[in-house]
């Protein structure tokens, strides 16, 4: 809204709020005149140019305020008290029970029943469930030879498998198997032939198979003469028990048959892979 100084006539905008402490009286900043803002009160400035606001009539007859928004309601007048009769002889008297006083009970709030877990949040649950142990079991499967070695971890597998009946898988570990005595002789049966036993001795914890052998013959020189790969069914005649494999922390003996390559091989040497 807008209104007008009539000294200076300096136009001010200003809002409701400003006209209520003095009833409508403003002063200027201007020309520090004291003035009626209602009289030139307007809400919208007319086109430039202009020298004065329209100036309203404050001595009309109050307007009609005829649209209502809200009204509270009456207030609730106590009913008189009634006078009491005065009992005389000849009329019974009713006495009239006190009422039930209710101000001093204690209501107790009823909780919310908790809501049954419906058939498809069961059933949800368990496929993740299902999932979750698949996928546990995929990594140790594809992780198993790092967990059968593992010296912490093996011996609880181990023990699970076999109060449940089943079989570890062998894990190889050539690095770990130390050989205790080796001998080399004539074959007794081949002419040509030499037999070659060895005591093997498994340090790992856990089982592992037979390894292939390899054993090269050399003269004094160091010089390589003959050598020959056998693989575990070389050695090992029995399937089961090459199926068992090298149990851990045990110790086996291993016997090889080789040709003679003459007088000159004096030295010989293994290898496991």
């Amino acid at each position: 809204m807008y209104t007008q100084c009539p000294e200076c006539l300096t136009v001010y905008k200003l809002e409701a709020e400003l006209l209520v402490p003095a009833c409508g009286c403003l002063r200027c900043c201007h020309c520090d005149a004291v003035f009626n803002a209602l009289g030139t009160l307007a809400t919208h400035l007319p086109p430039e140019p202009f020298t004065r606001l329209a100036e309203h009539a404050l001595d009309q007859e109050p307007p009609m305020a005829d649209v209502a928004v809200f009204r509270p309601r009456p207030a609730v007048e106590a009913a008189a008290e009634p006078v009491e009769a005065v009992p005389t002889a000849d009329d019974s008297v009713a006495v009239e029970e006190p009422g039930e006083d209710f101000s001093q009970l204690t209501f107790t709030p009823r909780f919310a029943k908790p809501r049954r877990r419906s058939w498809r949040t069961a059933a949800w649950v368990a496929v993740c469930t299902v999932l979750v142990i698949g996928l546990g079991a995929q990594l140790a499967w594809a992780k198993r030879d790092v967990l059968i070695a593992d010296p912490t971890v093996g011996p609880l597998i181990e023990t699970g498998c076999a109060a449940i009946g089943c079989r570890l898988p062998l894990v190889s570990a050539p690095a770990r198997l130390r050989l205790l005595a080796r001998d080399v002789e004539q074959h007794p049966s081949v002419r040509d032939g030499l037999l070659i036993t060895a005591s093997v001795h498994n340090d790992a914890a856990f089982a592992q198979p037979y390894p292939i052998v390899t054993i090269v013959l050399s003269d004094t020189n160091g010089q390589r003469l003959a050598m020959r790969r056998f693989q575990p069914e070389d050695y090992v005649g029995d399937a089961a028990t090459r199926a068992r494999g090298l149990a851990g922390g045990a110790t086996t003996a291993m016997v090889f048959e080789v040709q003679d390559p003459g007088q000159r091989a004096v030295a010989f040497a293994f290898s496991f892979d």
